[in-house]
């Protein structure tokens, strides 16, 4: 049985996904917190959701969201200052553990990643009883749960994590997994975002089936470079490899926001939960980046783009924070409103020294 063309047998991934990771750490390192709603960040103005504990997600409460609305919606949450030190740490601990199995690791940030796990060094055969080993580690050394989710390719590794969170794991074979992405709404597919997500269903594609009935020229037509990604996704068929140690050229986040944004405020709230985002992958992987772009684009789909390329990697994600600050502050008052914004770093370095740059979170 093949899973793409070319191949001999289905690959074997997994993928690993820490839950509620930083809230774990807090909630393990003090027994107070434990079974209360959590919430790592600040609760001032300026503060933003790094993650919550599943007793805060109950009422609504996620990452990226404001303190402020966190705070609306649970008035009981508990905000807990990040340690990302410790988080480093644990994190460490837990890609020892992914090494012990196979040299295949892909990190995404410091809570998850992919292993690839068709070659092992256990010599082990059946996956799901890797990923119930590694799980069961994880917790006997860390205290902390994992979930994760096992299949064939990437794109369907990522969508069985999120099956049996937390504390559970899921699998989805070569026979199941094209069925499986028919039936799932295309707003739930790792790698649709709201704004993709609204696009497709303006084009009346709602379901992975709906997405399936699309051609390859209709899809690329729509939706450019990712067309072919989805066209193959459609259909259970991601060839993407579980790449161990690479330096992307480089690494972005960006979001559309519901409501058109004028003042300079609230574009530089909109774009904490960005900077973090990429700042954590750099983070996780050890990477430093030299230059910063930031994308806006406006209410009449036009866009721009600002860069600043600095001399040495930015240290810490303060660095980051200013540069991204002195690339925002020209744009306003802007001619029209800002319905997307952007960050991506690139001029991306290993990081040799062996020590990582400190995140840390906007006061």
């Amino acid at each position: 049985m093949t899973n793409d063309e070319g191949s001999e047998r289905p690959r074997k991934i997994v993928h690993v996904d820490m839950d509620a990771f930083y809230a774990s750490v807090e909630q393990r390192d003090n027994p107070e917190l434990r079974g209360l709603p959590v919430a790592v960040g600040y609760p001032a103005a300026r503060g933003v959701v790094a993650a919550a504990s599943y007793e805060a997600r109950k009422f609504g409460v996620h990452s990226a969201m404001p303190s402020g609305t966190a705070k609306r919606k649970c008035p009981d949450l508990i905000f807990v200052k990040p340690r990302f030190d410790v988080y480093k740490t644990v994190s460490l601990q837990i890609r020892a553990i992914f090494a012990e199995y196979t040299p295949d690791i892909e990190p995404l940030s410091l809570d998850e990643a992919y292993l690839d796990v068709t070659e092992n060094l256990k010599g082990m055969e059946i996956a799901t009883e890797i990923a119930a080993e590694i799980r069961a580690k994880i917790k006997q050394v860390t205290g902390l749960n994992a979930s994760a989710g096992i299949s064939y390719n990437k794109f369907l590794a990522k969508m069985a994590s999120d099956l049996n969170k937390p504390n559970g794991q899921a699998v989805i074979t070569p026979k199941n997994g094209p069925a499986f992405v028919e039936a799932l709404p295309v707003k739930k597919f790792h790698g649709v975002g709201p704004a993709t997500a609204e696009k497709m269903h303006r084009l009346g594609i709602e379901t992975g089936a709906d997405l399936k009935d699309k051609t390859l020229e209709f899809l690329v037509e729509h939706f450019g470079k990712s067309g072919p990604y989805f066209y193959g996704i459609a259909r259970g068929i991601d060839n993407r490899q579980v790449k161990p140690d690479r330096v992307r050229k480089s690494v972005g986040a960006e979001d559309t926001f519901s409501e058109d944004i004028h003042a300079f405020e609230p574009a530089r709230k909109g774009l904490q939960p960005l900077i973090e985002k990429v700042w954590a992958y750099c983070e996780a992987n050890e990477i430093g980046a030299k230059t910063v772009t930031l994308k806006v684009k406006y209410a009449d789909f036009s866009q721009i783009t600002r860069s600043k390329t600095v001399a040495v990697p930015l240290p810490a994600i303060t660095d980051l924070e200013e540069v991204v600050g002195l690339l925002l502050v020209p744009l306003f008052p802007p001619r029209k409103g800002i319905r997307l914004l952007g960050v991506t770093l690139s001029s991306l370095e290993r990081q040799t020294s062996g020590v990582a740059p400190q995140l840390r979170l906007a006061l």
